[in-house]
């Protein structure tokens, strides 16, 4: 059989893009005559992106260790840590296909019998009854979504029900599709994927709602999470119990209707309680213990002043955004809580003057302990501003920090800071 020629793909591609985009709109049925038209119109546009997806670097927690390698705080613009497949659990990888995509391993960027039964259900309806995205789609929009970051216009902008959407994720999915596994696809998209409660990506998910990992969730623990993608705040299994059991109980069914796991094994599943262990984001240098938080927000500063770090202050902020940084510094815990008792027993946080202090070690800069006695963040008695350092480090103009006679270098929060995935880039003082 000889090969569809390539513009004719392009118009088959199009057209059912539209479609999908069209029921994403609730207007299906009374275009579907035209539909023809539209996908001529489409298809040079179509033809003219781009079919490799740009994607950087997740953005995921970076964290900050002490001298002795304890952690110190753990900052990020996004909670998620991003695991490989072999380190999620594979009945988390089933859940996450049966509930959203059950063909995915065998359709390609789009599912067209998911199209035409989509269609089919929201023409009956008369309303967006059932979608037809893949998981390859899904995680392509998550790459707009998350490219947008914290700019609420620019994730409506990623996240609009529009037909020029629904054609530039197809065209991205199946530039996937064709360089690509479909593990690996599956893969980037639980790492990607929002589960609510500030958890980005199934391994922060995991440990928010149960404290484990995700290579080690059970079975109605995957089937919860698994139901939570497709809503996080109307399954929220912490202010919507029940809701969040119906979702999951779903799931579970579903993974018996395709055969995943047994009718027996669902059932006993369902009858499980939620059974979470939900734990605080601690996140941000405020988090940090004995007063170290004034330390944290002084190395976000080098970081991001620093030229070792990125050669301008665009590309330091992308990386300190990015985050999956680990950064060893040179804070002594006994110094810091030492410090941290000394400066909050002399001065109360409400008290009109303020006590701080530094301790660098002689003849090296190397700083072994910071801290004072308000503290650190926004509201009543506490403040962001470093009386410990100079104004180009956060702290205020008026403030006049005690110093050592000793002589010293230039103060430095670390002895080594290690980049992401892999890389070690070494700073010596």
């Amino acid at each position: 059989m000889s090969p569809v020629p390539r513009p004719l793909r392009v118009c088959q591609f199009v057209a059912t893009a539209l479609l999908a985009g069209l029921l994403a709109a609730g207007a299906a049925l009374p275009v579907v005559g035209t539909l023809g038209a539209y996908a001529r119109t489409a298809a040079a546009d179509f033809d003219a992106l781009p079919a490799g997806l740009r994607t950087s670097g997740l953005a995921q927690s970076s964290r900050i260790y002490d001298a002795d390698g304890g952690l110190v705080a753990t900052v990020s613009a996004r909670d998620r840590t991003v695991v490989p497949g072999d380190r999620i659990a594979p009945v988390m990888r089933r859940a996450i296909v049966d509930i959203e995509d059950h063909r995915f391993y065998r359709h390609g960027a789009l599912d067209s019998r998911a199209v035409l039964r989509a269609l089919g259900a929201n023409a009956g309806s008369g309303r967006v009854a059932q979608g037809a995205s893949t998981l390859t789609q899904q995680y392509v929009k998550n790459v707009f979504v998350e490219a947008a970051g914290n700019d609420a216009g620019a994730v409506r902008q990623a996240r609009r029900q529009t037909l020029d959407r629904k054609v530039r994720e197809l065209r991205y999915a199946i530039g996937l599709e064709r360089t690509r596994s479909k593990d690996r696809i599956l893969t980037d998209y639980l790492n990607i994927a929002f589960f609510g409660e500030q958890a980005y990506g199934v391994e922060a998910a995991a440990e928010r709602y149960f404290g484990v990992h995700a290579a080690d969730l059970t079975l109605p623990q995957a089937a919860l999470l698994a139901g939570l993608v497709q809503s996080p705040t109307a399954y929220d299994p912490v202010a919507r119990p029940r809701a969040a059991k119906e979702r999951r109980d779903t799931v579970l069914r579903t993974m018996a209707r395709y055969g995943t796991i047994t009718e027996a094994q669902a059932g006993q599943a369902m009858g499980t309680p939620l059974g979470l262990r939900v734990s605080a984001p601690r996140r941000g240098c405020a988090a940090a213990a004995d007063g170290a938080a004034f330390f944290c927000d002084y190395v976000r500063r080098v970081v991001l002043g620093d030229p070792a770090f990125g050669r301008t202050a665009a590309q330091r902020q992308a990386l300190w955004r990015r985050g999956g940084l680990r950064i060893r510094t040179t804070l002594v815990p006994k110094a810091q809580e030492a410090l941290h008792r000394s400066v909050t027993s002399h001065v109360r946080p409400a008290d009109e003057a303020a006590a701080a202090m530094v301790m660098v070690r002689p003849g090296t800069g190397r700083i072994v302990a910071m801290g004072q006695s308000r503290d650190y963040g926004v509201g009543a008695h506490r403040t962001q501003i470093n009386l410990g350092v100079g104004t180009r480090m956060g702290a205020a103009w008026a403030s006049r920090p005690a110093r050592s006679s000793s002589r010293s270098s230039r103060p430095r929060p670390w002895r080594t800071a290690s980049g992401r995935r892999g890389r070690t880039p070494r700073r010596t003082p």
